[in-house]
């Protein structure tokens, strides 16, 4: 591959900005025809690193510069004044190789909503079919399932006492159990299924790029940090990128698809000149086009971590902090690709209604048989478990908005958290909901103590506080980029900016809702999607 000029990498019909879950899929389906080429670009390193893919690795891939971008939050006042490590992969496979694993769809409400908000082809029944697509489910096809896709679905590899009784207790107070969150209403306790194969966590490198890496009309360059789009007139013609410590360019002949997530794709629209006039003028940024949506209505889901110490049962503490226990781990993941060292951060989950009145389930749980004070930190030194709940429809809105025109400056990134009185009442009644499990007939054997965030917090407005003070991220950022067709929405529903040519957002950005769920899955759907579209767009 010639370059045309002094800095120039040639000229390619797609060129897609980061290789995560969204990044991957488009590049394998783009390419699958030979008549186009693609080019794909990718800040981060390869995923050649031990610890991505042994499943637990996840401990040792968040806040390393290795594989994550290692944001951090602004202070948050919803969070009594704390700032939060924002964790985003900054390596092939993105945030499905630093993940939690977690399969997991959402409601069809959720994408009926979409489909509401005036986004013609995003019902659940529209978007089913690419669930599909792509899905190896291990029990087989049926109506709701997909089996042969390149997107390994496969079932815990272990379970623990303390989760299988916080399963019942779930049921004594009303939450049914379930074997299948992914049938278009999660409601129901059951253990997660999670995107690994045979005890290896699967991401979307794994899946759908390394089988085309060979393919003569797809290139993929790592360590490439996309600076600016640029821009002919209202077109935009390409990127320039930093590559082994020079500035290039490379021309896209069709189009440019951004797909570096909620906060990478609104922060590079920003930085070339897309975004809310007022903002880019301070920066010192020329306005190509004022998008006052750009970076605004930032989703996310904010995890209430509750923990309690247990008796007359083990969990993972007692395990992790002894050598003996550290050694055999060791050994079960090795010989038999079983244990611990498969663990997805949270193994169980359950879906519920923070109170009557609700359609669907608003609530979900993470429930993990291990405590800490937060990743990365070691466990605690006796036993113990945590019962992380979120608000799955969260009112509170933010935003990622870039500080300053150097592309290697990390943005702004406020989610306003608790920010919404609804919010507030919502972590008020999750977490009574969570107390009323742990004091369910099914728990009490094994005396449940909580300890964080305590019980002295009674009323609704002590509960809310305590919520800002153990609350943080489950790493669902969304809605940066909004589809639509209002003042605030930055693409329409074939995911096309507004008022610009040649440009794309596919990632978790464009959603204008967030999912009542983890979110990965979604946007591999949202990915699978969007490359029928784009194919459809050269043919007409």
């Amino acid at each position: 591959m010639a370059a045309d000029t002094d800095n120039a990498l040639g000229a390619f019909d797609y060129v897609i900005v980061g290789a995560g879950s969204a990044g991957c899929v488009l590049a394998n389906r783009l390419s699958a025809d030979p008549d186009v080429s693609v080019l794909l670009l990718e800040a981060g390193g390869r995923d050649n690193y031990f610890w991505i893919h042994v499943p637990i690795g996840y401990l040792y891939t968040m806040n390393n510069p290795r594989t994550d971008w290692c944001f951090q939050t602004e202070a948050e006042d919803g969070l009594n004044g704390r700032a939060l490590a924002y964790p985003r992969g900054r390596v092939l496979g993105g945030c499905s190789s630093i993940n939690g694993m977690i399969y997991m769809r959402g409601q069809a409400r959720d994408y009926d909503q979409w489909r509401q908000l005036g986004n013609a082809g995003w019902s659940w029944d529209d978007v089913l079919p690419y669930f599909r697509r792509s899905e190896d489910y291990s029990h087989g096809a049926d109506d709701l399932h997909g089996a042969g896709g390149e997107w390994r679905v496969e079932e815990m590899r272990l379970s623990w006492e303390i989760l299988d009784a916080f399963r019942a207790a779930a049921a004594e107070v009303g939450i049914p159990n379930t074997d299948d969150f992914n049938r278009g209403n999660n409601e129901g306790c059951g253990y997660f299924q999670v995107n690994q194969k045979r005890g290896v966590r699967w991401s979307t490198a794994t899946a759908f790029l390394k089988p085309v890496r060979d393919r003569r009309n797809l290139t993929v360059l790592t360590r490439a940090q996309a600076k600016r789009i640029t821009f002919d007139g209202r077109r935009a013609s390409g990127v320039e990128i930093a590559l082994k410590g020079a500035d290039r360019h490379v021309t896209a002949r069709r189009e440019v698809i951004l797909a570096s997530g909620a906060v990478g794709s609104p922060q590079l629209l920003q930085l070339s000149g897309v975004g809310p006039g007022a903002l880019l003028r301070d920066v010192g940024l020329p306005v190509v086009r004022d998008l006052k949506g750009v970076g605004e209505n930032l989703q996310d889901h904010l995890q209430i971590r509750l923990a309690y110490k247990v008796r007359n049962t083990h969990t993972l503490n007692e395990r992790a902090n002894s050598l003996i226990g550290k050694l055999g781990m060791g050994l079960e993941y090795f010989l038999f690709r079983r244990g611990p060292l498969t663990m997805a951060p949270s193994q169980l989950g359950a879906f519920a209604r923070s109170d009557p009145s609700r359609e669907t389930p608003n609530l979900e749980y993470h429930v993990q048989p291990l405590s800490l004070e937060k990743f990365g930190e070691p466990l605690h030194p006796f036993p113990a478990f945590t019962a992380s709940v979120c608000n799955l429809r969260p009112e509170s809105r933010g935003s990622i908005r870039i500080k300053s025109p150097d592309p290697l400056a990390p943005p702004a990134i406020r989610p306003n958290y608790l920010s919404a009185p609804a919010d507030r009442r919502v972590a008020a009644d999750a977490i009574k909901l969570t107390r009323a499990i742990c004091a369910a007939p099914a728990m009490a054997r094994f005396r449940p103590e909580e300890f964080k965030p305590g019980s002295e917090y009674e009323s609704d407005s002590e509960l809310a506080k305590a919520a800002g003070d153990v609350g943080t991220t489950i790493f669902h950022p969304v809605g940066t980029a909004k589809m639509g067709d209002d003042g605030m929405a930055v693409v329409d529903a074939r995911l096309k900016v507004h008022g610009l040519d040649g440009l794309r957002v596919v990632d978790a950005s464009v959603m204008p809702t967030i999912t009542s769920g983890n979110t990965n899955a979604p946007v591999i759907m949202i990915a699978e999607k969007a490359a029928d579209m784009i194919r459809e767009d050269r043919r007409s």
